[in-house]
């Protein structure tokens, strides 16, 4: 009888992705602790790793990433939080940000935040977050990269497409801007302007323009001698009930508690 072929039989369904995710997950055992993958970030040019803890305490860190504080080693950052290592401001940022994706297990991704620093220049961030699981799937910890401005501008060319406007709103914000006013300045319908402002941002231009005066707020409420109606006139806000109702729905807090718990920091 002339010898056949055994053929082998079909892969069942999902078999596949069984065998792969056993050999990730021997081949990870077998790495051990002394093996940190994340220093592969030190040879990928303007991306800075890092991860935190449950406590949002930083626990890794790629060579970009804590040479950006002065620091000459990781030893050096592990165990700060954010709190120590930027101004308060964005610190609470930063923090909201970690505890949502430690409370959802969602990660937050293309986290694009403008910051103006005190010469008045806008610095664009682009940041990751994705949650850390333990062998039971249980949120552990956050893992994340940042990407500078330079490294990532073709990602950021939405954003700086709106470059007039968002310049525009940082020198008149606290002053009271209508959108019609707004658009006129950059040349676009007011529908136009929304929909460029939604598309780039994921809010209209008057939450934009919100938020930036919540930032600044809260740089103002950290001045012990600064009063809260005095704080919501400079920054257009028609009276102190407005204010009060815009921070706390943005940071979760009133505004004198914001300066309790600031000052309670500090000392």
């Amino acid at each position: 009888m002339p010898a056949h072929s055994v053929k082998p039989g079909p892969v069942a369904p999902g078999s596949q992705e069984l065998r792969g995710a056993l050999l990730r997950k021997n081949f990870l055992k077998k790495a051990g602790p002394d093996t940190p993958f994340y220093q592969l970030f030190d040879h990928l040019q303007d991306v800075a790793f890092f991860a935190k803890d449950h406590n949002c305490k930083i626990v890794c860190a790629s060579r970009l990433f804590f040479e950006r504080f002065g620091f000459h080693s990781e030893d050096q950052i592990l165990g700060k939080d954010d709190f120590e290592l930027f101004p308060t401001r964005l610190a609470e940022t930063f923090r909201s940000d970690d505890k949502a994706v430690l409370a959802t297990g969602e990660p937050r991704l293309n986290l694009v935040e403008l910051f103006f620093n005190r010469q008045g220049i806008p610095d664009w961030f682009v940041t990751n977050k994705l949650p850390v699981r333990d062998a039971r799937g249980k949120v552990v910890g956050i893992m994340g990269t940042t990407h500078s401005y330079e490294a990532r501008k073709a990602h950021l060319q939405p954003y700086l497409n709106l470059d007039k406007a968002v310049e525009y709103i940082r020198t008149h914000f606290r002053n009271r801007i209508s959108v019609d006013d707004l658009a006129a300045a950059v040349h676009l319908s007011p529908r136009q302007l929304h929909r460029k402002f939604f598309d780039t941002f994921g809010v209209g231009p008057q939450t934009f323009i919100q938020k930036l005066r919540i930032q600044a707020a809260c740089d103002a409420l950290q001045d012990s001698n600064s009063q809260i109606a005095h704080v919501a006139s400079q920054l257009g806000f028609c009276d102190q009930s407005a204010f009060t109702q815009a921070f706390q729905r943005h940071m979760g807090l009133t505004p004198r508690q914001y300066q309790i718990q600031f000052r309670l920091r500090r000392q």
